[in-house]
């Protein structure tokens, strides 16, 4: 399949890196153009107030690659519009993301899940991808860029699971459906870890920055939520706890109305 690959986490994600050759590896057509730097949390917006600069770079991925000093949902949006050679994709595929994106309180605030909604409003089928890691092994990350072995480990089969998931599930969803998959890996995934459909947790998550300091100002302070989903059906979150690969079809056509 022709792919065309984004994440949030910026072009020098270790995630990234591992995806793509994965990708590579199991002999699709992979096109990457990705962030200059990370854009967490940025959910779906694009750059309006100021121009959006890219650039052809080499990251040694093999395969065509562009960074953007932009947002996910910038990278997707003038990559088909205008970078992308040889005609359009068959899908998009963003991630990994560095951490899990799990639960209503985090789905819509993701800039790797607004990469994948992107696609979809341009009529692609497109699915997103992220690792679960613990909070110290996020700050980890955070300090030094490079995953410990474990982790190395786990991630090198999350990205062999989602080279393998990625041409059947964007196979099985029509164009123009406005749906995406949302895929989250446990924080040890192996090359037994089961697969699970599931719906995204109900999280409420209020407090998310500190009280204003001094200066007048707030800081994003992490926290997990309150997690109030009923026993069933089974959630994203739920999922991740027992170890298991989550994947939840996200239809954005049923919204109620």
């Amino acid at each position: 399949m022709k792919l065309l690959v984004t994440n949030d986490d910026g072009i020098e994600s270790v995630f990234l890196h591992e995806l793509v050759a994965a990708l590579v590896k199991a002999g699709h057509d992979v096109n990457v153009v990705a962030p200059v730097t990370e854009q967490s949390w940025t959910g779906a917006s694009k750059t309006r107030a100021k121009p959006v600069r890219s650039a052809a770079v080499n990251r040694g991925f093999n395969c065509p690659t562009w960074m953007v000093d932009g947002t996910p949902s910038d990278c997707v949006n003038i990559a088909i519009a205008h970078l992308l050679p040889g005609g359009p994709v068959d899908g998009v595929v963003s991630g990994i993301n560095v951490g899990m994106n799990a639960s209503l309180g985090f789905i819509l605030a993701s800039g790797t899940v607004a990469g994948a909604w992107e696609a979809a409003i341009h009529g692609l089928p497109a699915v997103a991808f992220s690792q679960d890691v613990t909070e110290e092994i996020y700050n980890q990350l955070k300090e030094r860029g490079t995953p410990n072995p474990e982790l190395a480990a786990t991630l090198k089969f999350s990205a062999a699971h989602a080279a393998a998931l990625t041409p059947k599930l964007l196979a099985a969803t029509p164009k123009h459906s406005f749906t995406i998959h949302n895929v989250n890996f446990p924080s040890q995934c192996r090359a037994d870890t089961p697969l699970r459909q599931t719906v995204p947790a109900r999280l409420f998550v209020p407090g998310l920055f500190s009280p204003r300091d001094d200066d007048g100002t707030h800081r994003l302070i992490w926290r997990i939520g309150e997690d109030v989903s009923p026993p069933e059906p089974l959630t994203d979150r739920a999922c991740l706890a027992a170890g298991l690969i989550s994947h939840t079809i996200l239809d954005y056509t049923k919204l109620g109305f």
